[in-house]
């Protein structure tokens, strides 16, 4: 790539499950100039996430991605020319910069990188960290003696959730794939167990780890894994749903699978509550406060994936869903 080159991903036709060569497209133009009020920034890092599928591919919380333009992402770079006086050459920068080398930025979608490490910045002081935070703090609640289960347990939004419970002194089991991934959870994160559904039978390992049931599921993953915690959800139950990964990309010829216990909702008075973390943008600092204290202090450790090459972007976001990922999915530009 020379220097006066911009590479960018565009979308050029809805994906059906994963991203399959064709669906997007690596185009090259010059780096963009601005114009009074803008700036530019070299993008150093991408940040991965399971809804930017949902962006892609159809209409959800926010109108998909139009055909044409550049693939949306979070994302950590340096300002490389400027004309807005905040934002001088050289400040580093995080914010919505999309798939590209030089991202355009002509409002206020960029902030000073709250982190001296980009792929920190991008994780636990990203959406990921404040995702977790909200997620647990203000909709599941923990309280001490409560028993938590975070399914997705090895991801990132899930591993800094439990982690968050286990500070409000929670019992926290989580659920992954495989063995090394529970280990992870147990022996870095601090899990007190972790039941790997590649394995193990999930309903059978929670009823032998908290027979008297749980108090919280921060729910990942949906289809079979909620449907396992549903089973097993102690009277006042809450359940925060923060996604539903395994809903994402169905096997294929395999339609996607629901939940059968919802009934034990009423059964068992429980709750479970949505949320989008976007919901709580005006207390954003809060959170960020929080989780840098904890992470300085060692309350809480993040792992983060680091793949290379703008070239790969797209099989970097299908790791995510393939279950290749161990922690934040990232890629260095």
């Amino acid at each position: 790539m020379s220097k006066s080159t911009n590479r960018r991903w565009i979308v050029k036709r809805r994906p059906e499950g994963l991203l399959r060569p064709g669906d997007l497209e690596l185009i090259e133009g010059a780096i963009p100039e601005p114009a009074a009020g803008e700036f530019v920034v070299r993008v150093t890092h991408l940040a991965f996430d399971p809804a930017q599928l949902f962006w892609l591919s159809r209409d959800s919380y926010v109108p998909a991605i139009p055909i044409g333009s550049v693939v949306e992402s979070f994302a950590a770079g340096e300002v490389f020319s400027s004309k807005k006086d905040r934002f001088p050459v050289g400040m580093k920068v995080q914010g919505s910069f999309g798939w590209q080398d030089y991202s355009l930025v002509a409002d206020n979608t960029a902030f000073p990188l709250r982190s001296e490490s980009a792929v920190k910045a991008l994780n636990v002081f990203g959406l990921t960290g404040l995702t977790a935070y909200f997620g647990m703090v203000e909709i599941a609640r923990p309280r001490t003696g409560d028993i938590v289960v975070v399914s997705g347990a090895a991801g990132a939004t899930g591993s800094i959730a439990g982690q968050i419970a286990k500070i409000h002194g929670a019992h926290v089991i989580g659920i992954a794939g495989g063995p090394e991934k529970c280990r992870w959870v147990t022996e870095t994160a601090g899990f007190d167990a972790c039941i790997d559904h590649k394995s193990q039978n999930i309903s059978e390992q929670l009823q032998k780890l908290a027979p008297d049931g749980v108090n919280i599921v921060f729910e990942n993953v949906g289809g079979p894994v909620l449907d396992a915690t549903l089973e097993n959800l102690a009277i006042g139950a809450r359940i925060a749903l923060c996604g539903g990964i395994s809903s994402y990309v169905p096997a294929e010829g395999a339609a996607v699978a629901g939940i059968k216990n919802y009934m034990q909702l009423g059964l068992r008075r429980s709750s479970m509550t949505g949320f989008l973390v976007f919901d709580y943008a005006d207390r954003f600092e809060e959170a960020i406060t929080s989780l840098r204290q904890w992470l300085d202090n060692g309350h809480i450790v993040s792992s983060e994936d680091v793949q290379q090459g703008l070239e790969n972007a797209p099989e970097t976001l299908n790791r995510i869903y393939r279950g290749l990922n161990f922690g934040k999915q990232l890629l260095a530009l």
